[in-house]
């Protein structure tokens, strides 16, 4: 089909013509159209329309706030051998992920961003996996030492690190613990020494829904009352659904988790990760060979829970240093607003059982 193209002529153009043909006929040209515009309101101009404002919400957390702080992300590494409890600190954690280290023990790399608490209990050591863990913040991880080569991966990853051995600030003992598991952090000593290359606030780990309730899990999982999370001959950690809270409370075993406040240690959201664990060639103090948790291009099954709910997942990371992402039919899995535990499961020594 050919299109005609109709020229028009310029209104100035047809507005001449008609001056010209008036002054020749001896008429009075006539006076040129007027637009009209309503009038001001007590005198002030009329208003644009308002534009929509958009919630601002804690990046680690998907909460709403009027304002989020202007600081980054800090991790802390945490102790969670038997002679480490209660901790200190954990209650207040943006995220708090769960790692297996050498025989079976877990420790934790808590995160703090909306909330800071005024101290944590016991700072330890890093692992080869932290890295990987806090490279997508670009914010500061605390630790009390480490293996060179352990050190200079943090460095690497673009993470500044703040260690105890190294003599900065912000690191005591307590002298009602005996070391190692003595280590006292103060979060706020840390923050100050923040080199100014972080990034302010810190990005956003994972996906948040807007509206509480109405999580991947909810709206599209199966409801749960608990899970079962062996993480080595070790470790067993469980979570119970608590409606009363709207939380998962945490238990060691067949104990509650609680920390030194008394409060039972919980989360909003719980993911589980199957993850590959494989040996290092470094080794403790003991002769234990380091594990290190396979995380950078890899991708695996796991289970997220929030909202009394679980869903079935796969998880996926590429570079060292971006965040994990989790699908569910390729679609992106949306979490309760709130706190969220992630569980690195060993694929060769963990399980995970979920009950009705």
């Amino acid at each position: 089909m050919t299109a005609r193209l109709t020229r028009l002529a310029a209104p100035g153009a047809l507005l001449g013509t008609a001056l010209l043909l008036a002054a020749c006929s001896g008429e009075e040209p006539a006076p040129a159209p007027t637009t009209t515009v309503p009038a001001a309101v007590d005198g002030a101009p009329k208003a644009s329309p308002p534009t929509p404002e958009v919630p601002t919400v804690w990046p680690l957390t998907g909460v709403e706030s009027d304002e989020v702080a202007d600081r980054p992300a800090l991790a802390i590494k945490i102790e969670n051998s038997r002679e480490a409890r209660p901790q200190t600190g954990l209650t207040q954690a943006d995220m708090v992920w769960e790692e297996v280290v050498e025989g079976g023990i877990t420790r934790y790399v808590a995160v703090y961003h909306s909330s800071v608490p005024e101290t944590v209990e016991p700072v330890r050591s890093v692992r080869p996996m932290d890295p990987a863990i806090v490279a997508p913040l670009d914010g500061i991880l605390a630790y009390s030492g480490a293996q060179p080569p352990f050190i200079d991966a943090v460095n690497d990853s673009g993470t500044q690190s703040v260690i105890m051995d190294a003599g900065d600030a912000g690191f005591s003992r307590d002298p009602n613990r005996y070391a190692p598991h003595n280590v006292i952090g103060d979060p706020e000593a840390f923050l100050a020494q923040a080199d100014g290359e972080r990034t302010v606030p810190p990005p956003e780990q994972f996906a948040f829904r807007d509206d509480p309730g109405e999580s991947t899990a909810e709206t599209d999982g199966k409801p749960a009352s608990g899970l079962e999370v062996v993480m080595s001959r070790m470790q067993t950690t469980g979570w119970t659904w608590d409606g009363d809270s709207e939380t998962w409370l945490r238990s060691e075993g067949s104990s509650p988790s609680m920390a030194a406040s008394g409060d039972q240690h919980a989360a909003t959201n719980v993911v589980v990760l199957e993850v590959e664990v494989v040996a290092t060639e470094f080794h403790d103090s003991s002769g234990a060979a380091v594990p290190e948790t396979k995380l950078v291009d890899s991708s695996g099954p796991g289970v997220v829970a929030s909202g009394g709910s679980t869903v079935e997942v796969e998880w996926s990371k590429g570079a060292l240093d971006d965040p994990i992402e989790l699908t569910a039919g390729g679609e992106t899995v949306e979490l309760e607003p709130g706190s969220t535990w992630i569980g690195l499961m060993p694929q060769s020594t963990g399980s995970l059982t979920v009950s009705e």
